[in-house]
């Protein structure tokens, strides 16, 4: 009889819509943003002693006049002002004392509380009940000790810390981008890196509209201006960041050939899509290549530019022409590489290259030798684990060296350990989210955003525990928002439940049995993320598997109340085939008789139990966990902002569109309203 149980309650309960009426729970934080528990990235020695030292009334001094000091007051007072909405006064007096050791009282504190601030970078923080008080080992130290501080930040004060840090490496390098999108993203990201203790940024300025582009007729129209350029290195700078423009060259060079311009110029006379250069045209470099690398230092105030030599020979033959095959690979990448470093010397700029034109197996054994030593080589490499030789390699090989890692967890954590091994100088952490692609760092691109905070942590700290829930915190950094919270009721979706999270035998979830469900996922009214939820099972709606083809292609729960938002806690059983496929929709109907939608695009609003990789950042990061045979998975969270607050909702009817992600809603919560 039991293995007839679940048809049964199929044939007799689903069928192509559901209906009823939920009881709701008063829940006193339906939404709380709340700070997070411990500073990152993680210090090097950090005690949190029970106590908080209270924000009324307090004031900040600095002791000296650096700019990083400045730098520090101007992000502790924004800091106030977002998360809680106060000013933070300047005073001679101040209870919170930012400055250095080179100040006897402030070193004597510190010294004494038995804290130490030393080498480039390094600080002591004290917060106690007297004060809190930040000693660098010198400004930027300063500075750094700022940003710790500020995550100290709670609606009640200060908490009390005993912290005594220093980078592990010296060079913490993001990669960002110049488009025609920049300034709303990189006014975000800037602010947000340097929180998170980097200290340099790799800007991509291919396309930046450069007067040679203009004048040659090569100017991009997504590309950002020379005047944005310009404005966004003040910007990294005031920050306490150094502007590091990338212009990628000799491959990856389509943006010299924009509109069909310098064909002449183009390294196989048969790429009917130019991807390289020509070496051996003189007018490569003096009507393209020096002219731009002249305006980026101008622009910049570059100290130092990185030329690429990525994958030179990954796309066009090369060398496609005579003359070049005459001369070799070797022979022409060499020549390149020192007739740019030795034209940027003449601006008093350095020369960054990335690894593999000159440390391919093809070429390591001649390029190396014939490159001149002041060459900063960065090497990427985007495998997972923690050993990576070649690093001590290049270093070996005379080079000021960089590592370079990518967006997947485990690959700034494992190469910056093998970094700070080797003793290089430091990490990269690249970006590839497109050539005018910027707001995908939010929405479409996210797990690169994400990467920002997770590498920030290994580089500064490579002995630190790899960090939980970094999704979180770059939500919380890239949109800061209040230290406040929301009352509201979230729904017993009971009587609309379709599936059980768990499976017991293969009557529940997605059919798979116990070893592949949701059973860690546990009901009652729990906290995820921001968000408050009363889980009781799954409202899993139909889909064009075998497992979801007899449920409803509809289900609506009845509300009768007004709210502010409404918070889904919802998935698919199966992921889409394509980003961005729209797999149902929520319609919101008002007791006036109006509606309103909510599309459900897969990888934007919803994606699957299954699909970690958190792509948009429209949907807020959930419940996480993993399932009995040790698969990752997750239940994002997506916020409906209701244009309609005034008025109530009669109902929400969640529908599928049958397709292979099919829609499962596993918590709503109305926030606020009455």
């Amino acid at each position: 009889m039991k293995r007839l149980l679940y048809p049964l309650v199929a044939a007799l309960l689903l069928g192509p819509a559901r209906a009823a009426p939920v009881q709701f729970v008063p829940v006193a934080q339906a939404r709380a943003q709340l700070p997070w528990p411990a500073p990152v990235p993680q210090p090097k020695a950090a005690q949190f002693p029970a106590g908080t030292l209270p924000v009324v009334g307090l004031s900040v001094q600095t002791i000296g006049d650096a700019a990083e000091l400045g730098w520090a007051v101007r992000d502790l007072k924004a800091e106030w002002k977002t998360r809680l909405g106060l000013d933070l006064p300047a005073a001679p007096s101040g209870k919170i004392v930012i400055g250095t050791v080179a100040d006897p009282a402030l070193a004597a504190r510190i010294k004494a509380a038995g804290l130490s601030a030393s080498g480039p970078e390094g600080y002591a923080l004290l917060v106690d009940t007297s004060g809190a008080y930040v000693a660098g080992a010198d400004a930027r130290g300063a500075y750094e000790g700022a940003q710790t501080l500020r995550q100290l930040l709670t609606p009640a004060g200060l908490r009390f810390a005993r912290i005594s840090d220093a980078p592990a490496l010296k060079q913490r390098i993001a990669m960002i981008y110049l488009d025609q999108y920049s300034q709303g993203v990189n006014d975000r990201l800037i602010p947000l890196l340097a929180e998170l203790k980097y200290n340099a940024v790799l800007i991509m300025s291919d396309y930046v509209q450069w007067d040679a582009a203009k004048a040659g007729g090569w100017a991009h129209p997504g590309g950002a201006t020379k005047a944005e350029a310009r404005r966004v290195a003040n910007l990294v700078r005031s920050y306490g960041l150094e502007p590091i423009p990338l212009i990628e060259t000799p491959g990856h060079a389509t943006w010299m050939f924009y509109g069909g311009k310098n064909l002449d110029l183009r390294q196989d006379p048969d790429s009917q899509n130019p991807y390289a250069y020509d070496t051996l045209n003189p007018e490569t470099y003096s009507r393209v290549v020096f002219p731009v690398l002249k305006e980026a230092a101008e622009t910049f105030g570059a100290t130092t530019i990185h030329i690429g030599h990525d994958e030179v020979r990954n796309r066009d033959r090369f060398p496609a022409q005579a003359n070049g095959k005459a001369l070799g690979y070797a022979k022409l990448i060499t020549d390149d590489i020192v007739k740019i470093h030795d034209y940027l010397k003449t601006l008093n700029v350095s020369t960054m290259i990335w690894h593999d034109a000159a440390f391919a197996d093809a070429v390591a054994g001649t390029v190396p030798t014939a490159l001149p030593k002041d060459i900063t080589v960065a090497y990427w490499n985007y495998d997972p684990g923690t050993d990576f030789p070649m690093l001590g390699q290049i270093k070996a090989a005379g080079f000021p060296t960089l590592g370079a890692s990518w967006a997947d967890v485990g690959s700034a954590e494992g190469q910056a350990q093998a970094a700070a091994r080797a003793g290089i100088n430091g990490m990269i952490q690249t970006r590839w989210t497109g050539y005018f692609g910027n707001p995908s760092i939010w929405d479409g691109a996210a797990e690169q955003g994400v990467a920002y905070v997770r590498a920030a942590n290994a580089f500064w700290n490579p002995a630190a525990a790899p960090l939980r829930n970094a999704d979180l915190l770059y939500r919380d950094l890239y949109q800061p928002l209040p230290y406040a919270s929301a009352s509201g009721v979230s729904a017993d979706l009971t009587p609309l439940v379709t599936r059980s999270l768990t499976d017991d035998r293969n009557q529940g979830w997605i059919l798979k049995g116990p070893d592949i469900d949701l059973r860690n996922l546990k009901t009652g009214v729990q906290r995820f993320g921001a968000y408050t939820f009363n889980v009781s099972g799954a409202v899993m709606l139909r889909g064009s598997r075998d497992a979801a083809k007899a449920l409803p292609t509809q289900a609506t729960i009845e509300i009768g109340r007004k709210a502010d938002a409404i918070a889904f806690l919802h998935t698919t059983g199966w992921p889409s085939a394509t980003n961005r496929e729209n797999i149902g929709h929520y319609d919101m109907a008002y007791t006036d008789g109006t509606h309103v939608t909510q599309p459900l695009e897969y990888g934007r609003h919803i994606r699957a139990w299954t699909d970690t990789v958190t792509s948009s950042m429209v949907a807020a990061p959930g419940w996480t966990g993993q399932t009995r045979d040790g698969l990752d998975v997750n239940v994002p969270v997506l916020e409906w902002v209701n244009p309609k607050p005034g008025v109530a909702i009669k109902s929400v009817t969640l529908v599928s569109e049958g397709k292979n992600a099919n829609p499962v809603l596993i918590g709503l919560t109305l926030i606020g309203g009455k």
